[in-house]
């Protein structure tokens, strides 16, 4: 988040001060934390002192292990979690704090604690520990970035405060909003790929998709087919002058209005099919059909649509 977001100009100017030094105007000022000085770096003018506050800790570590144990913080607030890393829960083994077992009296009130810990967890809560975990199954078989499962993760928990959810698949909640994720940040993953991955129908994901986009008020630009062809590329083993054809001949027939209700991988796998053999790098219609994970017929009426009216 942008501290802009969060303060005025006025506290961003009293929070993080811009220092100039007053000989030579320099802005390169060294915050010397073993003097805690201020100090010029062009003429070495001590601008202040005393000035620096010492941010690191008061102990010292000289390991990893040392140092989690000494740390008196935790992880930074994550959406990939149910209680965003603020809950509290009890460990499963009966120990104590300094490692030793617990008697048996200790550990049956421990279990007991740990009983009621665990059914008072509200419907809520149970819903986002299912719905979590199956976006962080269907994320990595995807092979989708951090950012983009928080940002599913936040979309899915708006959701269910709508109270969107009820009466709906969780599983395929999640998949449409790594789907609306994906494509608001122009990631080549196509509803059939999430649809395979995720184990649901197709129509299920696109219907629990535009739910989320008319509920939400979410407004996505058109899939581009030119974001699919690098991938398609790389599937194929084609090569970088490939991709630049296949993207000029996109472009091409965006301007002429070619691409309005066709599917954008057919569309780029066309392109790709047609760069290729210009370039002598020929592939089959199987392998490009399969690679698309369209047919060939299809790929043969895009092929012919596109060779057509661009005259090439």
């Amino acid at each position: 988040m942008n501290v802009n977001d969060l303060y005025s100009e006025s506290d961003v100017a009293g929070l993080f001060p811009i220092h100039t030094c007053p000989e030579c105007n320099n802005t390169h000022i060294i915050s010397d934390f073993s003097t805690g000085n201020l100090v010029c770096a062009t003429c070495g003018l001590v601008i202040s002192i005393n000035y620096v506050l010492d941010e690191q800790p008061e102990w010292r570590a000289f390991s990893k292990e040392e140092r989690n144990k000494k740390s008196r913080i935790g992880d930074p607030l994550s959406p990939l979690k149910i209680d965003y890393g603020l809950g509290t829960t009890i460990d499963k083994r009966n120990q104590d704090g300094y490692g030793n077992l617990l008697t048996p009296r200790s550990a049956h009130r421990i279990n007991r604690l740990r009983w009621l810990h665990d059914r008072n967890h509200r419907s809520v809560t149970r819903n986002l520990s299912k719905a979590l975990a199956e976006l962080k199954r269907l994320a990595s078989q995807l092979g989708l970035p951090m950012s983009v499962r928080k940002e599913a993760a936040i979309i899915y928990r708006k959701a269910l405060r709508k109270k969107l959810i009820r009466g709906r698949s969780i599983d395929g909640m999640v998949a449409a909003s790594l789907y609306l994720v994906s494509r608001s940040h122009c990631l080549p993953r196509t509803l059939r790929e999430i649809a395979s991955a995720s184990r649901l129908d197709k129509k299920e994901i696109a219907r629990c998709y535009r739910v989320l986009c008319n509920e939400l008020n979410l407004k996505l630009p058109p899939t581009d087919a030119t974001s699919m062809v690098p991938r398609l590329s790389n599937d194929l083993g084609l090569s970088a002058s490939v991709q630049r054809r296949a993207i000029q001949i996109l472009k091409d027939a965006e301007r002429l209005k070619l691409c309005i209700g066709k599917n954008p991988m057919s569309l780029a796998a066309a392109a790709l099919y047609i760069a290729a053999i210009e370039f002598s790098e020929r592939r089959t219609q199987q392998e490009v059909a399969e690679a698309a994970q369209t047919t060939e017929v299809t790929l043969r009426n895009r092929y012919k649509e596109l060779k057509r009216e661009l005259n090439i």
